[in-house]
């Protein structure tokens, strides 16, 4: 899509809804190019248990509480 200054300042919405269609967009200044507004690649989501954390103490045989409590260390039970 091509629009000028007059367009940026009065059919915004048009331009907006050009990048939600994934199109380049070329500012023209006087019939010349000034700029291109180009859309953000759309990352796909990714799954929580794709992350390599996830799952990385699945092996240990202690309790939650017992770990949350080494690493609290005595500051925890001075309240």
């Amino acid at each position: 899509m091509k629009a000028s200054i007059v367009d940026l300042r009065y059919k915004m919405k048009d331009v907006l809804l050009a990048l939600d269609r994934n199109e380049t967009v070329q500012i023209l200044f006087h019939g010349k190019l000034k700029g291109t507004l180009i859309p953000p690649k759309i990352e796909t989501k990714k799954e929580i248990k794709d992350h390599p954390f996830f799952g990385m103490n699945r092996d240990d045989k202690e309790s939650v509480e017992r770990i949350m409590d080494e690493l609290r260390g005595s500051r925890y039970h001075a309240l």
